[in-house]
């Protein structure tokens, strides 16, 4: 028989059982529509945690104190006050693949203007501080190296701040307020950057000078940090072994000794949620490839109760000339045509689902051709590898015995 013929009976064969087929499909329409709209959410997700971290610097580089020991159990990095400003300075002077850099003290305060009031990070850093962190100004100007060198008392502010201390229509800058009694100039607000991956407002933040913030608020020499920026992303392997080396001279520490620092740059952050995102998305999509399995063995299941109730019709057919090898082909049609229709309903209810989960939902989806190819070609090597069975069960009946059948 010509494959024409065998596509006809097979349409044939299964337009006689129209509801059963569909629901045989049902199985597939689930798990291609669930591993897409999965991994749409999964890519979303990974995309967005990328893009978070990338508006904090691609090339940033951190610095945070070391960590001590309290009764024998070691505390997290930046328990232990070890940076100053000194570190900061050896870092611009010494390392070669380091363009900015800011050593940066802050301090969560109460806020006043008026008869309004907000709580709030106050950061202190250096005019550095906005490239490394590309923040830019939406309204006024940034603090230069002359307030820097007489502390003067300046800040600029994040949209936030501005809306609950000014109102959303307000113009800030030119505005006193007070940082724990201490009267401070707007001179600058931030562009909105919204919130990151990680819950948090990034425009909830007022920046000031690193000497006004370091001398006028907390009278300490140690710093919370230091923010570094890398001459390129291919040099942040080189700015961070160069640093290391650096800060261990400045410190003086022995090569016996542990760093008493750690360095960490935005590549390592998206890394490490990078790698989690994916974990999250190959754990999502297995699961939802549970429903194209049950899927398939419900194709096995039908096609099964199929042959059973065609065995006459395939010994008739063998009867008047076909042979094993066109029984195989006729039934593995059959299976492989349900997989597929049911694959192409997936993947339409599926881009359908990302949809409306992207807009009423909140959630950021990406839906890719890589995932719709890949649930497509998984649905029908299901329908193959179920519909095998069945298809090679039909081809090996004899043909006296299937006549005989009733």
């Amino acid at each position: 028989m010509r494959i024409v013929n065998l596509l006809k009976i097979a349409y044939r064969s299964l337009s006689k059982n129209k509801l059963r087929v569909l629901l045989t499909m049902l199985g597939i329409i689930i798990g291609v529509a669930s591993v897409i709209a999965m991994l749409a959410i999964g890519q979303g997700s990974k995309q967005n945690i990328q893009s978070s971290v990338a508006s904090l610097g691609t090339n940033s580089i951190m610095i945070y104190p070391g960590s001590s020991t309290q009764g024998g159990v070691r505390m997290g990095a930046g328990s232990y006050s070890t940076l100053t400003k000194k570190d900061a300075e050896a870092i611009v002077a010494k390392c070669e693949f380091v363009t900015d850099v800011s050593p940066v003290v802050q301090k969560s305060s109460q806020i006043i203007a008026g008869n309004k009031n907000w709580h709030t990070m106050v950061v202190g850093g250096l005019s550095q501080y906005f490239s490394i962190r590309n923040l830019k100004i939406e309204k006024g100007n940034i603090f230069s190296s002359n307030d820097e060198r007489t502390a003067a008392k300046v800040c600029v502010i994040g949209l936030t701040v501005s809306d609950n201390l000014f109102g959303a229509n307000g113009d800030a800058v030119g505005q006193f307020i007070r940082i724990n009694s201490i009267p401070f100039k707007v001179i600058g607000v931030i562009e909105r950057k919204g919130q990151n991956s990680f819950g948090q407002d990034q425009d909830d933040i007022i920046i000031a000078p690193f000497s006004t913030v370091q001398k006028r608020m907390l009278s300490t020499i140690f710093l919370n940090s230091i923010l570094a920026s890398a001459t390129s992303e291919d040099d942040i392997d080189k700015a961070k072994a160069q640093i290391t080396s650096i800060i261990r001279i400045q410190h003086r520490l022995s090569p016996n000794n542990e760093d008493d620092f750690t360095v960490r740059s935005q590549a390592d952050i998206a890394n490490i949620f990078g790698s989690i995102s994916r974990i999250m998305t190959i754990l999502l999509a297995c699961i939802a490839s549970i429903s194209l399995v049950v899927g398939g063995i419900g194709i096995m299941n039908i096609m099964l109760v199929s042959v059973t109730e065609r065995t006459r019709e395939i010994g008739i057919r063998m009867a008047v000339g076909a042979r094993g090898r066109d029984v195989l082909i006729q039934f593995m049609i059959e299976s492989v045509f349900i997989s597929v229709l049911g694959g192409l309903i997936g993947i339409a209810l599926g881009i359908l689902i990302s949809m409306l989960v992207g807009k009423f939902g909140g959630w950021p989806v990406v839906i890719t051709g890589t995932s719709i190819i890949l649930a497509f070609a998984f649905s029908s090597a299901v329908g193959m590898f179920f519909g095998w069975y069945p298809a090679r069960k039909a081809a090996s009946l004899n043909p006296i015995d299937a006549l005989r059948y009733e």
